[in-house]
């Protein structure tokens, strides 16, 4: 296989499970150096012992998103070991309640904004001059078709991910000039444990898989990606502008 990317260093967030987990160990097997973030210790271990299986190397930070000092830490720690960054996934996030806005508890809407849209805010503060330092710096939001879909009881995690499209593509222009592309993915239904959560009664063995689109973030990450401020759909596999309301 060729190492597309070779010697470059690769932050995952939810780097524990389902696309996290797919891309990470897809990162490792394109050459990268994996920084992988999740809650769960024992989950990042096996994680890590998979990518040292395929011969490649990875940074542990187990840490909840919604520790934004941790944030701050990370982009210092990076500097001083790489003083660059060449990938940011920004995968981690949680599903929240699927209900009526109305009877949305508080704090449950003030954890799903932290994690799925505060966290990736101050990520990008964090680490956007060490992607700046990079020759191909790639930044890469995972969204979702709820973000348009204007579908009932699934308030919070639509705004939040159209909150984070809105992030994406904000970030996508203040770097225009520079070499750094970003891009939102949509994968669609996948066979992941938050789709289970959200679709109880669908057959599993209906979906693609996160391994199914692990090689399409892979070539996102690549120096020769080119594209920016725009969405992958996974679904029609199609690289789409955002529409502008006339």
């Amino acid at each position: 296989m060729t190492k597309t990317l070779e010697n470059r260093i690769a932050v995952v967030t939810g780097a524990s499970r389902g696309i996290g987990r797919a891309a990470a160990l897809a990162f490792a097997r394109a050459g990268a150096h994996v920084v992988a973030l999740a809650r769960t210790q024992g989950a990042l271990e096996e994680l890590d012992d998979e990518i040292r299986s395929l011969g490649g190397s990875a940074t542990l930070v187990p840490v909840d998103l919604k520790d934004m000092e941790a944030h701050d830490r990370l982009g210092a720690a990076i500097h001083q070991r790489w003083g660059k960054l060449d990938i940011f996934l920004a995968n981690g996030a949680i599903l929240g309640p699927i209900s009526p806005l109305g009877h949305v508890e508080p704090k449950a809407w003030d954890d799903i904004m932290t994690v799925n849209v505060t966290a990736n805010w101050r990520l990008i503060r964090s680490l956007d001059p060490l992607l700046r330092a990079s020759d191909a710096g790639r930044a890469i939001f995972v969204t979702s078709g709820a973000s348009w879909a204007g579908r009932a009881y699934w308030g919070p995690y639509a705004v939040t991910k159209s909150a984070l499209d809105t992030l994406g593509r904000t970030y996508a222009a203040e770097t225009g000039t520079t070499p750094v592309k970003v891009m939102m993915v949509n994968p669609g239904p996948l066979r992941t444990r938050m789709r289970e959560m959200a679709m109880p009664g669908e057959d599993p063995l209906t979906l693609k898989t996160p391994d199914d689109l692990a090689p399409h973030i892979v070539r996102m990450a690549e120096p020769a990606w080119q594209e920016s401020g725009r969405l992958f759909d996974f679904p029609t596999l199609s690289v789409k502008d955002y529409r502008v309301p006339a």
